[in-house]
């Protein structure tokens, strides 16, 4: 008990609020359909404008070694957004000068984004930024451009694309050494764990499971359910719930949504990203996907969104977003 106090009021602490969403039915609303809300989304710096260690040779992730003399201009562009976040979260945001369009936390706003239509890079934009060093990962490309500036002479690092909690350490400190700012790369990581740990505390003990199935929308025209390896399964894990998707079976990180693939996953509870649910029509437009209805969730509408950029980041604000989603999977009236 005294743990999830304390765990409580990390939550407070962080910012991190609990808000109905779009139910069209008052009574069902607390027992179901919730966002998970951070009041403020931008990541705290652990240090200010931290003086780098340069030049530093890394092993990129592709394998090429690459020596980076200057970090004045950062340009950090991957999927996720979480290469920029933790960017700033290290201290060094007033050096950004370039992000990709998940990065959309308040404090970038002024930052231009360098990925035309969302995913995809462009070496005339990126140069025109005059970058001392790129972050970036093969989830954001063509991998061509990426080859380009480096035969253009910026130095190029890249990351391990996949996104999982367990990779969220690793992945800081890499981000800080190429930086030149192993220490304060050391700090995030005590304080994104600690507050990770904090989240966890805020699981109750008693009690099955849940099982929590994690769907990924755009329109009616993508529709996936999230299975082994989705990056959603760990934080679902994470959260003291079974991954209803991987636990019915699917191998692959994503498959289509169909009304059988989902009456076998039988969830209690549906997590989505706040943009898929509002793309579908919200809970109304949700409840006419085929099998939704025939859900443990479906019938009670216990769905849980949260902001697109931050739910799958991985990043520097893990614990955070995994406090706010305890709180709004395991608040009171809920599943």
């Amino acid at each position: 008990m005294m743990k999830r106090l304390a765990a409580a009021a990390l939550v407070a602490a962080a910012g991190i609020g609990l808000v109905a969403c779009g139910s069209s039915d008052n009574s069902t609303t607390s027992q179901g359909a919730r966002t998970a809300v951070l009041e403020d989304s931008s990541p705290v710096p652990v240090a200010d404008n931290p003086t780098a260690t340069l030049p530093v040779t890394v092993k990129s992730f592709d394998g090429v070694d690459v020596t980076i003399t200057d970090n004045s201009r950062i340009v950090a562009a991957d999927r996720y957004g979480t290469l920029a976040t933790t960017t700033v979260a290290l201290g060094l945001g007033d050096n950004l000068v370039g992000r990709d369009t998940a990065a959309k936390f308040p404090s970038v706003a002024d930052v231009p984004v360098v990925t035309v239509g969302g995913q995809s890079l462009n070496t005339e934009a990126i140069l025109d930024l005059n970058p001392t060093v790129v972050l970036t990962d093969t989830s954001i490309g063509p991998k061509s451009v990426q080859d380009q500036l480096r035969a253009a002479g910026v130095p190029v690092v890249f990351f391990d694309p996949t996104r999982t909690l367990e990779g969220v350490p690793s992945q800081l400190q890499a981000v800080a050494d190429a930086l030149g700012v192993p220490a304060q790369g050391a700090a995030l990581v005590d304080r994104t764990e600690s507050e990770i740990a904090a989240a966890r505390d805020l699981v109750p003990d008693e009690g099955d499971p849940l099982k929590i199935a994690f769907l990924y929308m755009r329109g009616s025209a993508i529709t996936m359910i999230g299975g082994e390896g989705s990056g959603a399964d760990s934080l679902i894990e994470a959260l003291g719930a079974t991954d209803a998707g991987t636990a019915s079976g699917i191998t692959q990180q994503f498959v289509p949504i169909t009304s059988e693939a989902l009456i076998a996953a039988a969830p209690d509870a549906l997590l989505m990203m706040t943009d898929g649910l509002a793309s579908i029509g919200g809970i109304d437009g949700l409840e006419k996907v085929p099998g939704i209805a025939q859900t443990p969730a479906g019938k009670n509408k216990n769905v849980v969104d949260m902001e697109d950029g931050v739910l799958l980041s991985f990043g520097p604000n893990t614990g955070r977003v995994m406090a706010a989603l305890a709180e709004a999977i395991y608040a009171p009236g809920g599943s």
